[in-house]
């Protein structure tokens, strides 16, 4: 199964911070399940437009974790790669609290830079053929 997104995608162009740096990015997947109506009661698009204003974000098609929807991952800066930072998938992200979360996380800076939330492990999963990883 693949590790990345697979299919379109639809980069935000927002690359870099005041600073110069690129800052983590959030992947949404948006396809058969997540960010459809198959998922009840979530604003799909404002969720998108909620995190884009965190983080460039990038729209995917299936991610191949449909029993997650809706799956978010959020991929570590260059500093957070430097840092030994893995992106950090989160699934059943269906409340607005949840997206609130993510966002300061990544304003903050994201996997590698700033610590997760805790209340972000109720969300982390490892997608099939990946190392389990904190």
């Amino acid at each position: 199964m693949p590790a990345t997104p697979t299919g379109g995608t639809t980069d935000d162009a927002r690359a870099a911070t005041a600073t110069g740096l690129v800052p983590c990015r959030i992947v949404v997947c948006r396809d058969c399940c997540c960010g459809s109506p198959k998922v009840t009661g979530v604003d799909h698009t404002a969720q998108t437009e909620r995190l884009r204003a965190a983080a460039p974000v990038r729209v995917s098609d299936c991610l191949d974790v449909c029993d997650q929807a809706n799956v978010i991952v959020v991929q570590p800066s260059a500093e957070g790669r430097a840092a030994g930072a893995r992106p950090v998938w989160l699934g059943l992200v269906n409340d607005p609290d949840a997206t609130e979360d993510i966002a300061a996380w990544a304003r903050a800076g994201g996997p590698g830079v700033a610590p997760r939330p805790d209340i972000l492990d109720l969300y982390t999963f490892t997608p099939p053929g990946r190392r389990a990883t904190r």
